[in-house]
């Protein structure tokens, strides 16, 4: 069986129980000392054999897979598998070739920036909406499918989350700001970097101010910028989930003149 497991942001203890007990019994580990703090390791069968990913190509790692066909292995990724995880790859040789895997999510960047900044990304009358996206160009311009920019989402104003961007500040901003058919200058931005590390970094910022600032940063990898409104000091809507006056599956609306909850019988409950 070889298990894909999403090694969570950074921190050790954000691994899921499930991902920690895959590693705990795993003959064979491939993970990529580049991406994953070494502690996160402390979980791993300490007599596996160990493959550090930075230095090695996809054909590298499939061949890793090839010589043990009969072990447990674990492929650490970092993050959650399903966003920029590169895992499809691995899954076509997987399904190619008849072995076994399975996909063990993980927390990802996007929860331990989100948390690092003390922000819910997704505020009532403000912010219902993520666009999770990255610029296009570079080495891998050839990834981004058309029409699919930062430019392009930006006009939809919500919050939005750009990964593997960092090294590009100037165009960054620009295509945030998409010529005004974007973000306003002064809409609230932070960058995270190494989310959840032990060096973590937040830099606040705004759309207008974001080149500047990330270029003056140092920041270069492993780093997400945030940008939207939900990110600045608002007034927060109450949202109809515990409120009084409305009722769901599990709750009946309050009787008037009080806020106490009434709950819905489990046996009568009306869930999806």
């Amino acid at each position: 069986m070889i298990s894909f497991v999403g090694a969570g942001p950074g921190a050790a203890d954000l691994m899921t129980f499930r991902g920690a007990a895959r590693l705990a019994r795993a003959e064979v580990v491939v993970w990529a000392s580049s991406l994953i703090p070494a502690e996160v390791l402390e979980h791993a069968n300490p007599s596996a054999e160990r493959h550090d990913s930075a230095g090695m190509t996809l054909e590298d790692v499939l061949a890793v897979y090839a010589r043990h066909p009969e072990a447990a292995i674990v492929r650490l990724h970092s993050g959650d598998t399903s966003v920029y995880g590169a895992i499809g790859e691995q899954i076509a040789w997987c399904r190619s070739t008849g072995r076994e895997y399975e996909i063990v999510p993980g927390v990802g960047s996007l929860s331990a920036a989100a948390a690092a900044i003390g922000r819910e990304l997704t505020a009532p009358g403000v912010a219902q909406s993520i666009v999770q996206t990255r610029l296009a160009g570079g080495r891998t311009a050839a990834s981004m499918p058309a029409g699919e920019s930062v430019a392009a989402f930006a006009g939809h104003r919500t919050t939005m989350a750009v990964y593997l961007s960092a090294q590009r500040p100037a165009q960054l901003q620009a295509e945030l700001l998409a010529e005004g058919r974007g973000y306003a200058p002064g809409t609230p931005a932070v960058v995270v970097a190494k989310a959840s590390w032990p060096d973590e970094r937040v830099i606040t910022t705004t759309v207008g101010g974001l080149a500047e600032d990330l270029a003056a940063s140092g920041i270069r990898t492993a780093a997400l910028v945030l940008v939207g409104d939900a990110l600045g000091e608002i007034e927060p809507q109450r949202t109809r989930l515990y409120d009084p006056r409305y009722s769901h599956g599990c709750r009946r609306r309050s009787t008037e003149g009080s806020t106490e909850g009434r709950a819905i019988p489990v046996e009568k409950r009306r869930l999806p």
